[in-house]
C-alpha cells in the first residue's frame, strides 16, 4: 500500500534535499497505522549530516534512516551493499532494528531490488537483511546484559513501572538499555499472574525517569514479562508468545517505541538463556503493537523477522 504525494511546483530554496524521495513505512506489522513507523531517505548524493538532523526532527518519528549506494556503477535496484544511518529527531543513534527493516523493504518492494541478501554498512558494523517470503529477516548483533545493583536505578525504575513486583534488573552497556523483568507469578493464597493487560496498561512517569537519570548510565528503559497462557500472552491466532515488552528511551526524545528491533538484540539473549530456548516468538505491546519471530545464532548474532507495509511515499520540494 502507498500513497504518492505530489512534487509541489514551487522554486527550490534548497537544491541539496529538492526532489529527495522519502517514505514512511510501518515496520513489524502486516497493517498499516500499526507496528513501529519509520522515515526511510535513499540518497543519491551525500547529505550534510545538519540536514540529516533537521529532516529527522521534521519527520518527528522514533527514526528516519538514510540510505547511500556504495558500490560503483549500481543502482537502488541492483546494489547489493549499501551504507545506512539512522537519526532520531534529536541524535544520531547506533541501532535501529525497525528503521533497518524498513529500509530493506523499501529497497525490496519500492525499488525491486532482486537480490536475496543486502548488506548494510552502518556504525554497528555491517547488518545483513534478506527476504524471508513476504517479510524481511535482519541479521543483528546479540547485545549481552549483566547484573544491575536494583538501588542505583530505584527511582528509574519505579518511574517505569510504578508497584509491579520485578523479578530481575539487568542491563546493557553498549546501547545503556535497562532490562526491567516484571515477576512471573506471586504466590499467597493462590497463584497470581501478572497480566498482559498489566503491562499493556502500565502508567509510565517520564518526568520522573528523566529526573532520576540524565542520560549517562540509561538511555532506554525495557520492561518485560514472561509469556504465558496464564498471563494471557496469546496472539489473535492463539499462539503463545515467548516474551512480551514495552520500551521507553525519552532521553533520546522516544518517550515509548511502538516495536524496537534493538531492543529485542538485547532481550534476545537474556529470554533465551531463561527459557533455555533459540527460537522466540516476541511481540512489543504497545499501543501500536507488533510481533518478532527472533532466532539466536551459533555465532553469536540474532535473526529478526517481520513484516512492513509502506504508508506513504513524498518528495522534498524545498
Amino acid at each position: 500500500m502507498a500513497t504518492s504525494i505530489a512534487e509541489a511546483k514551487t522554486g527550490s530554496s534548497n537544491p541539496e534535499v529538492e526532489g529527495l524521495l522519502l517514505f514512511t513505512v510501518d515496520a513489524f506489522t502486516k497493517r498499516p497505522f500499526s507496528g513501529n513507523p519509520a522515515a526511510v531517505c535513499p540518497l543519491e548524493q551525500s547529505l550534510d549530516d545538519d540536514v540529516r538532523h533537521k529532516i529527522a526532527a521534521e519527520m518527528n518519528l522514533s527514526e528516519t534512516a538514510f540510505i547511500e549506494r556504495r558500490e560503483e556503477g549500481t543502482t537502488f535496484q541492483t546494489g547489493k551493499s549499501f551504507g545506512l544511518r539512522w537519526f532520531t529527531p534529536v541524535s544520531e543513534v547506533i541501532l535501529c532494528g525497525h528503521a533497518t527493516l524498513a529500509s530493506a523493504f523499501v529497497l525490496f518492494s519500492h525499488f525491486g531490488n532482486q537480490n536475496e541478501l543486502l548488506s548494510f554498512e552502518t556504525l554497528s558494523g555491517t547488518l545483513y537483511t534478506r527476504k524471508n517470503g513476504d517479510a524481511v529477516t535482519m541479521d543483528l548483533p546479540l547485545y549481552a546484559t549483566v547484573h544491575q545493583n536494583e538501588q542505583q536505578v530505584t527511582n528509574v525504575v519505579q518511574a517505569a513501572i510504578g508497584s509491579l513486583p520485578i523479578q530481575d534488573i539487568r542491563h546493557n552497556t553498549d546501547m545503556k538499555k535497562l532490562l526491567v523483568r516484571l515477576q512471573d507469578s506471586v504466590t499467597s493464597v493462590s497463584e497470581f499472574y501478572i497480566q498482559l493487560g498489566q503491562l499493556e496498561t502500565m502508567k509510565v512517569d517520564i518526568g520522573a525517569m528523566m529526573a532520576a537519570d540524565d542520560g549517562s548510565h540509561v538511555k532506554g528503559v525495557m520492561v518485560t514479562l514472561r509469556g504465558s497462557r496464564q498471563n494471557h500472552s496469546i496472539d489473535s491466532d492463539g499462539n503463545a508468545y515467548d516474551f512480551v515488552s514495552r520500551y521507553f528511551a525519552p532521553w533520546v526524545a522516544i518517550p515509548e517505541d511502538p516495536v524496537t528491533g534493538s531492543a529485542h538484540a538485547v532481550l534476545a539473549g537474556y529470554w533465551s538463556t531463561e527459557l533455555n530456548k533459540k527460537s522466540l516468538y516476541a511481540r512489543q505491546c504497545s499501543p501500536r503493537g507488533g510481533d518478532l519471530h527472533i532466532s539466536l545464532r551459533d555465532d553469536g548474532r540474532v535473526d529478526i523477522t517481520g513484516h512492513a507495509v509502506i504508508v506513504m511515499q513524498a518528495k522534498f520540494s524545498l
